[in-house]
């Protein structure tokens, strides 16, 4: 089980979650009712679902592919440690992982 803390996006509040391995991290943010949308099911034709790693976790998880990073070039309010959590999958390795919650986003699909 890894544990998940949600922070959102003006810092006030905090959310832990356990998630098992082999879980999305878009997901478990939708099951413990994070404001993510993943308009596009997880094929990365969006970015309503980018999330920003903490520092300290960023190098834990799997490089991001070539897609998700041109997806994340779109994503509003984007950093170094942007993800798109429907890309995030969760390794029996991870123990914790440390996700904020972006105050903005960009539905690429105009919905």
């Amino acid at each position: 089980m890894t544990r998940v803390v949600f922070i959102s996006a003006d810092g006030e509040h905090k959310q832990e979650v356990e998630a098992p391995a082999g879980a999305v991290l878009l997901d478990i943010a939708q099951a413990a009712g994070q404001p993510l949308e993943g308009t596009c099911e997880g094929q990365m034709a969006c970015s309503t679902c980018h999330v920003i790693i903490d520092a300290d976790d960023f190098p834990k998880l799997k490089k991001a592919s070539e897609d998700e990073e041109d997806m994340l070039d779109l994503a509003a309010a984007a950093t170094r440690t942007s993800r798109l959590s429907c890309q995030i999958v969760l390794d029996e390795k991870l123990e914790s992982l440390t996700v904020r919650i972006p105050g903005e986003f960009y539905n690429m699909q105009g919905m």
